[in-house]
């Protein structure tokens, strides 16, 4: 597992592939470090489902002040940005899922877990934004 930095450059938002083409239960190939920014819904954690036979697969996003002990983050759904949850979620076959993470908790890095997972291989990206926020 690598930590990668997601910090944006200047006022281009920043991209990190957190999970290239993953398959499994687990959490994500790497992590994501946002640094030391201090910028309210800067974050946004994207996954990419492709689906096989009788998919299924289980989201949870976590998020970290130190790399060692996670906790479920507060996110939003990107269609609702202002129904916050730190609950579990589940993508549609063949979806894309774009969830703005809350800084509700003090935080720096961001991974998501993937459980239950039958035939489907994920892709997670973490999209940071230092110059504005998403909503």
């Amino acid at each position: 597992m690598a930590t990668l930095d997601a910090r944006a450059v200047a006022l281009a938002p920043g991209v990190c592939r957190i999970s290239a083409a993953q398959a499994g239960n687990g959490a994500s190939t790497h992590i994501a470090d946002r640094g030391p920014s201090h910028k309210v819904n800067g974050t946004v954690v994207q996954v990419t489902a492709l689906a096989g036979a009788t998919p299924t697969c289980t989201y949870a996003i976590e998020v970290s002040a130190d790399g060692a002990n996670w906790v479920a983050a507060t996110y939003a759904d990107i269609s609702t940005p202002t129904t916050d949850t730190t609950a579990t979620f589940v993508i549609a076959a063949n979806a894309v899922a774009r969830k703005i993470v809350k800084h509700a908790q003090p935080w720096r890095y961001v991974r998501v877990t993937y459980s239950a997972n039958t035939n489907v291989t994920n892709t997670t990206d973490v999209l940071f934004n230092d110059a504005a926020k998403w909503v």
